[in-house]
């Protein structure tokens, strides 16, 4: 969580490619939550 947290915040377009791969579960959460407010 901790990982997607930094990725999610500062690579907004990163994690769309390894984001997703990587963290699928974290990105439900951490990009729900980043989607919303940003």
């Amino acid at each position: 969580m901790g990982k997607g947290d930094v990725r999610t915040k500062k690579g907004k377009m990163k994690n769309g490619s390894f984001g997703r791969s990587r963290n699928k579960r974290v990105l439900k959460s951490k990009n729900n939550n980043i989607k919303r407010p940003a």
